[in-house]
C-alpha cells in the first residue's frame, strides 16, 4: 500500500541524488499512484461466471472472456504436470507393498475366507480400483522391497468385492483387519500415518467398522468424500486422504479404440440425460419427473437392475453420448461413476451433488470442464440454463475435458498421463522424514523404542495396536 510517508521518503531520496523535483513532478507521481489503485480495484471487482436472468432468458456474462487461470498445468511435452511447490520437481518416493504370503491374514481380505473369490471379477467392476492400484504398484518403479527404505506401506485388500461376493461379512472384515494390523510393526511405529488403504466405494472405510479407532491417521485412497446419507459420518479427511477417480470400463478408456465413440455435437438428440436407477432418491426422482415434462430435451428413463428396464454396457454408452450434458446427481453417497464415464463420450458433466469431492484439484480447474448446479434447484430452470449455452462454448469445455481425461485411466507408468501418476504425485506431497505415534519413543542416539524401552528391531508380532 502506498502511503504519504512512503511518498515523502521517496522525495527525500530524489533530493539526495541531486534530482530536481518540481510541483509538476509531485502531482504527476500522485496521479500515477491514484490511477494504479483505481485500475487494481476495477480488476478486483470484475464478475466471473455470473449468471443473469434477463426476463425469461439465461445468459452467462463471461462465457467468452474467462479468468486468466489455466485449465490445468502442462509440461513442455503437453502432459499434465504437478506444481513444484509442495510436490518437488520430480517423483521420488518408495512404497512397500505388503505380500499376502508375508501376512497370511491378508488373504481373506483379498480372496474371502474360503479363498474362492474371483479377483478378475473384482478387477472389472466399478470398484476395481482396489485391485488395479495394487497390481500397478507391484510393477511400479517406485516399489521398494526394503521396509526401512519405504516412505509408505500399501495394504492390499479387496473388501468391497469380497463382501459383495459373500466372501466375508462386515464383522469378519473388521476382525480380519485388526488381526492383520497386529502383524505390522511399522504400522505401530507410525500409528499408521504412512500406511495406505484403498476404499473404492461409497461405503468408504466403513466396511472396516473399527476404522475410527485404528485407521484414523492412515491415508485412504477413495472416490468418496462424503457419506452423510447412510452411515451418518464421513471417513474422508481432506488433509490426509486422496480422492481418486472411479474405475471406468477399460473398453472405454482405450486411446482411439474405445467401445463407443463420441457423436458430433450437432447430431445429438437430447440437450441432457440422466441414465441411472432412481433408488428412491429425491434428486434422481426429480430428474425422471423432469424428463416426463420435457421428453424432447431430457432423457431420464426409470432404469432397473433387470431387463427390460436395464441398459447393458454398449447400449448404456450409446445413450450417454447422445446428449450435450450428462446430469450427475448423487446416489446413496456423493460420488458416481457416471461423472468419469461422461468424459469418454465427450458429454459435459453437470454435477448435482453438493458434497462431491473431485480428484487432483491442485492441477485441474473444474470450472473449465464441468458445471456444478445446486441440487435443490432441479427444475425447468436447469434445462433453460443449459439450453442457453452456445455450442461453441460446449465444444470448448469438451476440448478441455479431452485434455485431462487421461487422469481417469488406470494405466501403466509407461503412459505419460494416468490416474496412477496423479495418485503418486499426491502421495509424494505427504512424505515425512520422521514417523511417530503415541506408542513410539526415541533415545539420544536415534534409537526407536516402545514403552518397555524395547528397540524397534525387536518388536515382534502380534503387536498391541496404537
Amino acid at each position: 500500500m502506498v502511503t504519504l510517508n512512503s511518498y515523502h521518503r521517496t522525495k527525500t531520496m530524489w533530493h539526495r541524488h541531486g534530482a530536481h523535483c518540481t510541483n509538476t513532478h509531485q502531482v504527476g507521481a500522485l496521479l500515477l499512484i491514484v490511477a494504479t489503485l483505481f485500475v487494481t480495484r476495477l480488476f478486483d471487482h470484475l464478475p466471473s461466471a455470473t449468471l443473469h436472468n434477463n426476463g425469461s432468458r439465461w445468459s452467462i456474462f463471461d462465457l467468452q472472456v474467462r479468468s486468466p487461470r489455466k485449465l490445468s498445468r502442462f509440461n513442455a511435452g503437453g502432459y499434465l504436470s504437478w506444481p513444484q511447490r509442495g510436490y518437488g520437481s520430480h517423483l521420488s518416493l518408495k512404497i512397500y507393498v505388503y505380500d499376502e504370503n508375508e501376512i497370511e491374514v491378508l488373504k481373506p481380505l483379498m480372496y474371502g475366507k474360503e479363498g474362492n473369490v474371483d479377483v478378475d471379477i473384482c478387477y472389472l467392476g466399478q470398484w476395481g480400483t482396489q485391485v488395479k492400484i495394487h497390481r500397478l504398484l507391484l510393477k511400479s518403479r517406485f516399489r521398494t522391497r526394503e521396509k526401512d527404505d519405504a516412505d509408505f506401506f500399501f495394504v492390499p485388500a479387496y473388501v468391497k468385492c469380497v463382501h459383495m461376493l459373500e466372501g466375508l461379512t462386515e464383522e469378519e472384515i473388521n476382525q480380519t483387519y485388526v488381526e492383520a494390523l497386529r502383524q505390522m510393526p511399522y504400522f505401530r511405529r507410525s500409528g499408521g500415518r504412512d500406511h495406505i488403504f484403498v476404499f473404492p466405494s461409497g461405503n468408504g472405510a466403513h466396511f472396516f467398522t473399527s476404522w475410527k479407532i485404528y485407521l484414523n491417521r492412515s491415508i485412504f485412497l477413495t472416490p468418496e468424500g462424503d457419506r452423510t446419507n447412510n452411515k451418518g459420518s464421513s471417513s474422508f479427511d481432506t488433509w490426509k486422504d486422496i480422492i481418486i477417480p472411479g474405475n471406468v470400463d477399460d473398453e472405454m478408456t482405450k486411446n482411439g479404440g474405445a467401445l463407443v465413440q463420441p457423436l458430433p455435437l450437432s447430431t445429438r438428440k437430447y440437450l441432457a440425460n440422466y441414465l441411472g436407477r432412481a433408488q428412491g432418491l429425491k434428486g434422481r426422482l426429480q430428474l425422471i419427473q423432469l424428463a416426463n415434462q420435457y421428453p424432447d430435451k431430457l432423457e431420464a428413463p426409470d432404469l432397473k437392475h433387470d431387463p427390460p428396464d436395464k441398459l447393458f454396457k454398449v447400449e448404456y454408452f450409446e445413450h450417454l453420448r447422445n446428449a450435450k450434458f450428462c446430469l450427475i446427481p448423487r446416489g446413496l453417497s456423493s460420488w458416481t461413476l457416471r461423472f468419469y464415464e461422461s468424459f469418454f463420450v465427450e458429454c459435459v458433466p453437470v454435477i448435482l451433488s453438493d458434497q462431491i469431492e473431485l480428484p487432483f484439484q491442485n492441477v485441474i480447474d473444474y470450472t473449465r470442464i464441468t458445471i456444478k448446479w445446486p441440487a435443490s434447484r432441479i427444475d425447468p430452470q436447469l434445462l433453460e440454463y443449459l439450453g442457453s449455452i452456445p455450442d461453441e462454448v460446449i465444444e470448448g469445455m469438451i476440448a478441455n475435458g479431452r485434455r485431462v481425461k487421461c487422469l481417469w485411466t488406470y494405466a501403466p507408468e509407461s503412459e505419460p498421463c494416468s490416474a496412477m501418476h496423479g495418485i503418486l504425485w499426491e502421495l509424494q506431497r505427504k512424505v515425512r522424514l520422521f514417523h511417530q505415534s503415541a506408542e513410539t519413543f526415541w533415545l539420544h542416539n536415534g534409537t526407536i523404542v516402545n514403552r518397555d524401552l524395547a528397540e524397534f528391531r525387536n518388536w515382534k508380532p502380534p503387536m498391541p495396536l496404537p
